[in-house]
C-alpha cells in the first residue's frame, strides 16, 4: 500500500511538471511574435503636412509609426528606388563597381551637379537620375522584373518604361514596405551577394559622426515636389534603427522630418 501511494505521488508529480512545461511553452513569446508597435506624436513636427514615418529598432523589434494609415499607402518611390536599382545593377554586372563612370551626355538637366560625369556612388550621393536611367536600360526589362519580384518591392509593376517606371509612374511602395526592404538590406538578407549589399550600404552613407552614422536616400517627385521620401537606417553604439518617411513636399523636407524625429527620440545625440 505504501509503494502504491509512493507511485501515485510520483505519477502526480510527473503530470504536474509535464503540465507546467506545456503551459510555459504555450504562453512564452514566440520567435515569430509580431514586434510591438507604438504611435509617434509628431503632429507638430510634420506641421500639418500629409506624411508618415515608420521607425524600427532592430535590437528590440519595437516599431514606431506616425500616421499608420498613410504608412500602408503606396506611392511612387522616385529616387529612393536608387537603392534597389544599385543592388540590381551591381548584381547583374550592368556596372562593375561603385566607381564605374558614365560620361555626361551634354543634356542640361534640372540641377547643375547632374551636368557632369558621374560614378555609381556619386550619382547616388547627388541623386543624378540620368545615370540610374542609363543603368536600368543596361539591366533590361527581364532582369529588372526578375529582381523587383525577388525582393518583393512594392507592387512590382515596372510597366511604366524601363527607365521611368519608378518616377511618378507604375511602381509604387508604402513606407512600411520601404522599412522592411531596408531592414533586409541591413541584415544582408536580400537575394544578392554579400559584397553587393555591403557596397550599396557604404554608398548610402549620408552623415558620419563619432556618435552615429546615417545611411539614407532621398526621393522627390520633380514634376511638382508634391512627394518626398527619405529611407535608410542609422547606426549608433546602442543599436540600429531603420526609417522610412514620405510627405507632401520634397525629399529634403522628408529628410528633415526624419532627422528631427531621430533627435526627439534621442537616437541622435
Amino acid at each position: 500500500m505504501l509503494q502504491m501511494n509512493k507511485k501515485n505521488r510520483l505519477s502526480a508529480a510527473f503530470i504536474f511538471i509535464f503540465l507546467a512545461v506545456v503551459c510555459l511553452f504555450a504562453y512564452s513569446p514566440s520567435a515569430d511574435a509580431k514586434p510591438s508597435s507604438h504611435r509617434l506624436e509628431l503632429e507638430q513636427t510634420f506641421r500639418k503636412s500629409h506624411g508618415t514615418l515608420v521607425l524600427k529598432n532592430l535590437k528590440t523589434d519595437q516599431v514606431y509609426t506616425f500616421n499608420s494609415g498613410r504608412s500602408k499607402q503606396r506611392f511612387t518611390p522616385e529616387s529612393s528606388f536608387k537603392v534597389a536599382n544599385a543592388l540590381i545593377g551591381l548584381e547583374v554586372k550592368a556596372v562593375a563597381d561603385e566607381y564605374e563612370v558614365k560620361r555626361w551626355d551634354g543634356i542640361v538637366r534640372e540641377f547643375p551637379v547632374w551636368n557632369r560625369d558621374h560614378s555609381l556612388a556619386s550619382a547616388m550621393r547627388e541623386s543624378a537620375i540620368w545615370y540610374y536611367q542609363a543603368m536600368a536600360r543596361d539591366i533590361g526589362q527581364e532582369q529588372m522584373q526578375k529582381y523587383v519580384n525577388r525582393i518583393h518591392y512594392g507592387n512590382r509593376d515596372i510597366t511604366g518604361g524601363i527607365d521611368t517606371f519608378w518616377l511618378n509612374s507604375s511602381l509604387k511602395i508604402s513606407a512600411v514596405e520601404q522599412a522592411e526592404f531596408i531592414e533586409k538590406l541591413v541584415e544582408e538578407n536580400l537575394p544578392f551577394q554579400k559584397k553587393t549589399m555591403k557596397t550599396v550600404k557604404r554608398m548610402m552613407i549620408d552623415d558620419e559622426q563619432d556618435e552615429y552614422t546615417i545611411h539614407g536616400k532621398t526621393g522627390s517627385r520633380l514634376s511638382d515636389m508634391g512627394l518626398g521620401w527619405y529611407v535608410g537606417y542609422v547606426e549608433t553604439d546602442k543599436g540600429i534603427w531603420v526609417f522610412a518617411t514620405n510627405a507632401a513636399g520634397s525629399g529634403a523636407f522628408a529628410k528633415q522630418l526624419t532627422l528631427t524625429t531621430l533627435e526627439k527620440m534621442k537616437i541622435l545625440n
